[in-house]
């Protein structure tokens, strides 16, 4: 277990690089024009994010102990296909939900 003390030092040491990455955007180069060439780049992070943060989830769910779920697997199909083929997200997300509650039900 770590100390409360080296747990201080973690807690500070993380708000101050954050702070810093922060600052640096906002307080330092805020004001400023970006070049073309960082703003293309820029342009795809949410892109690169956010499958990041969600195929954990979809793939080894907490729900499930971190096994994989057919019904999970589905409904991130669905969703990924039907957001793919209809450009409408409100109508992926919930053609997703639908799958992954028909899903658990009929798989239990």
């Amino acid at each position: 277990m770590i100390s409360q003390t080296e747990l201080w030092i973690v807690i500070f040491g993380l708000g101050l690089g954050s702070f810093g990455m922060r600052f640096l955007f906002l307080g330092l180069v805020g004001d400023r024009p970006l070049p073309a060439w960082l703003l293309r780049h820029l342009r795809y992070t949410a892109v690169a994010i956010l499958p990041g943060l969600v195929a954990p989830l979809a793939v080894w769910p907490a729900a499930t102990g971190g096994e994989t779920d057919p019904a999970r697997l589905a409904a991130a199909a669905t969703t990924l296909t039907l957001g793919y083929v209809t450009k409408n997200v409100i109508l992926s997300i919930l053609a997703g939900g639908v799958v992954l509650f028909g899903g658990l039900y009929l798989l239990g």
